[in-house]
């Protein structure tokens, strides 16, 4: 049996802050809380099972209540300008006056939603590559992503800074899976400085055109130790008008991909942001839906599924038992 998974990073500007300002990037942002019910409708219409990544930060109410919970991380990355706390200055005081950095209601509405997996994009969009950082900081921000009380146990590394050396502690707070990076030299775990100019040409160019493989793949034993990994296989990358005569070439690319994953009893793990459905909504809608009606073709012809993170780890133990 092959399955898709689905798994969105939900960061809102808590996981660009150090890269665009909000006069650049606010509006994506903005249209990510206006996407956000329109992909769990889809969801909904289409019985799609996803895990939600959440940065725990989204869930404090006011500026109090976040400046507590940041006040026991230490979170001191050479790069200050990487931290949560340097971007405080932008914070609003609740979510009325910020829509920009609290995201409690939209948490919400996804709980609403049958089948919907509530993960951890970590605590304070942690950076576990980063010159500065030691497993004792992500210690403590695990701990307040425990302290959320949500029974977590899928993780999304931010910036895709898996840390091997990190798995086995994962584990001991209750962590069961991650999501790993597609097996390519382009797309490997980076720091800003080694995400060079030809990986990134590359990696657009993958978006279109076949250049590393379809990256579904079965679970092997070595997958699981000391957590389970379930490797990205594709970042859903948002519509371009610039390249809006490539778009067919994209759906193609992802469609493929999935027929060769149903065929094979494989997995195929889609992800993004909310976020880069923020501009162009309708027109990243309506590419979401051509996936999604091509796996409910799939389901039909290949018994394919559709699974979050937490399904697999269940469906493993499932398996192991009998």
């Amino acid at each position: 049996m092959g399955a898709l998974i689905i798994s969105l990073d939900f960061e809102l500007n808590w996981g660009i802050h150090d890269a665009f300002t909000l006069e650049e990037y606010g509006e994506n942002i903005l249209g990510a809380r206006l996407a956000i019910p329109k992909i769990l409708q889809l969801f909904l219409k289409y019985d799609i099972h996803a895990t939600w990544a959440i940065v725990g930060m989204l869930y404090c109410k006011n500026k109090n209540e976040l400046l507590a919970c940041l006040e026991s991380l230490e979170i001191p990355y050479e790069n200050e300008t990487l931290s949560a706390k340097y971007n405080l200055p932008h914070v609003g005081e609740d979510e009325q006056q910020d829509l920009y950095h609290y995201g409690n209601s939209l948490i919400k509405i996804i709980k609403e939603i049958p089948n919907q997996e509530i993960g951890s994009h970590t605590f304070s969009h942690y950076y576990c590559l980063e010159d500065g950082q030691r497993i004792e900081h992500f210690e403590k921000d695990l701990q307040a992503v425990i302290n959320l009380k949500e029974g977590i146990t899928s993780l999304v590394f931010p910036r895709n800074q898996v840390n091997l050396e990190y798995l086995k502690l994962c584990a001991e707070h209750g962590i069961t899976a991650y999501r790993g990076n597609e097996d390519s030299w382009i797309y490997g775990p980076y720091i800003q400085k080694t995400n060079t100019k030809i990986k990134q040409m590359l990696r657009l160019t993958d978006a279109y055109i076949n250049l590393t493989g379809h990256h579904s793949y079965k679970l092997e034993k070595e997958r699981a130790h000391p957590i389970i990994n379930l490797p990205s296989s594709r970042f859903l990358r948002p519509y371009s008008n610039k390249l809006k005569v490539l778009e067919r070439l994209r759906l193609q690319r992802i469609k493929n991909s999935l027929t060769e994953a149903a065929k094979n009893d494989e997995y195929y793990h889609l992800w993004w942001h909310p976020h880069n459905f923020g501009k162009n909504i309708e027109k990243n809608l309506q590419f979401l839906e051509e996936i999604l009606k091509h796996v409910d073709y799939l389901k039909r012809k290949y018994n394919f599924q559709s699974m979050h993170m937490r399904d697999i780890v269940d469906f493993i133990s499932l398996n192991e038992k009998n």
